[in-house]
């Protein structure tokens, strides 16, 4: 019978080939079916420009061009041997990635800023190739921390930014003042901002003294928590955004990341209609 020693050792070679499995696998994931020719447009969306729907405008603008020639057919089918331009610009498709970000105070949610402050990606540290074509999904103001979706997807960013789909938002408010249950059950009722109604799906208190409250919602307006409370009389004080589209932060510390794993990838892609991604 093996000793203790023996079975330890086999458990930590087990645990090290697992991970080194899932790093490999993570960072080449790739659709069933793109070993082959693919259509225009999901070429225009494995490299991150649009999502297929708005690659099929970019194509009929006239603005991509296919070995040289312009292109405005829908269907053509193109391969890595093609050369690809959209507005004079090479682009090529690249693997999969999803990265799952707590964002901290002070950090910008876009890929650069010409005035060189600190941006999401900045605290992103993965391969080049696949960094370069990495984009947030949705944003999250310059002074709200918490989860945010990175990924070089295209059509799911593009789908679960639409409002048709409502990937759920859960946040951590702190008012500067305390609220009233009335005040909770006003922003489930819903509360008139310059751009129309906003309602909440769900909103609950977290501490004693009432400043702090879970709010959930399926939008993403502009600043839309800040002005639901806004409109209640109240200002935000911190705002924590601590589930997106069913990811949490559980055990990722501010300003970390993490890959997704496969099954949280394919969760979010089954979520809005997507096929799964093979791993």
């Amino acid at each position: 019978m093996p000793n203790r020693t023996n079975r330890d050792s086999v458990r930590r070679r087990r645990q090290a080939n697992r991970k080194q499995r899932q790093s490999e696998t993570l960072e080449t994931a790739s659709r069933p079916d793109d070993a082959g020719p693919m259509r225009l447009n999901r070429y225009l969306a494995r490299a991150g420009v649009a999502s297929r729907r708005e690659a099929d405008e970019i194509i009929a603008a006239g603005r991509v061009r296919v070995n040289g020639q312009v292109t405005t057919e829908m269907g053509v089918k193109v391969s890595d041997d093609d050369a690809v331009e959209v507005d004079g610009q090479p682009i090529r498709p690249t693997d999969l990635a999803y990265v799952l970000l707590n964002k901290p105070l002070d950090t910008l949610t876009t890929v650069s800023d010409d005035r060189g402050r600190k941006t999401v990606l900045d605290l992103v540290t993965i391969p080049k190739r696949l960094k370069s074509a990495l984009f947030p999904v949705g944003r999250l103001d310059k002074d709200t921390t918490g989860a945010l979706l990175l990924t070089t997807d295209g059509e799911l960013a593009h789908r679960l930014m639409h409002p048709s789909h409502g990937a759920v938002k859960l946040y951590v408010v702190e008012a500067d003042q305390p609220l009233t249950e009335a005040d909770l059950a006003t922003l489930k009722k819903g509360v008139r901002l310059d751009d129309g109604p906003a309602v909440a799906d769900n909103a609950a208190f977290v501490d004693d003294d009432h400043h702090r409250f879970a709010l959930q919602l399926h939008e993403g307006r502009n600043r839309q928590v800040r002005r639901m409370v806004e409109a209640l009389g109240r200002r935000v004080v911190s705002l924590d955004r601590v589930g997106y589209a069913g990811l949490d932060l559980d055990g990722l510390r501010r300003g970390r990341w993490r890959r997704l794993e496969p099954h949280e990838v394919n969760a979010l892609r089954r979520s809005v209609k997507l096929k799964p991604v093979v791993f």
